[in-house]
């Protein structure tokens, strides 16, 4: 079982659609809402957390591609720089799917960029800034 965050932006000739609910119907992949906006009129992002088969993930993707949906995997938009980490933690107070967490044993802060939806919160809260990338924000 796979798991991947993707950003989906779907522009307005597409945007209400129902596109999505295929992805579990027909395509044997679990989605989480992770986070959405809407512009009416203009576009909207919704990033999902895509659960399943690797093979089905991929036919998801490919299906939502077809369908004109921009789809854009979100676990490299935000990186960790380990040589400015002074391992404080102000990240995982702000990192709301524990993407960014402090391993007990060693004090240190681990970057688990697969659960990452880019939200940028992370950049703002890092006094070194030890985080870089883009964020979703529209």
């Amino acid at each position: 079982m796979k798991s991947k965050n993707v950003l989906l932006i779907f522009k307005k000739e597409i945007m209400y659609k129902p596109i999505i609910y295929r992805l579990a119907r027909d395509f044997d992949t679990k989605f989480n809402v992770l986070e959405a906006k809407i512009l009416p009129k203009l576009e909207g992002r919704i990033i999902l957390g895509l659960q399943g088969p690797a093979d089905s993930i991929q036919k998801s993707l490919d299906y939502l591609t077809g369908e004109g949906v921009i789809v854009e995997i979100l676990a490299h938009k935000i990186m960790k720089d380990e040589e400015k980490c002074v391992h404080c933690g102000a990240c995982t107070a702000v990192c709301r799917v524990d993407a960014l967490t402090i391993d007990r044993e060693t004090m240190e802060v681990r970057f688990y960029p697969e659960k990452c939806v880019a939200c940028g919160q992370c950049k703002i809260a890092c006094p070194v800034k030890a985080m870089s990338g883009t964020s979703i924000d529209l």
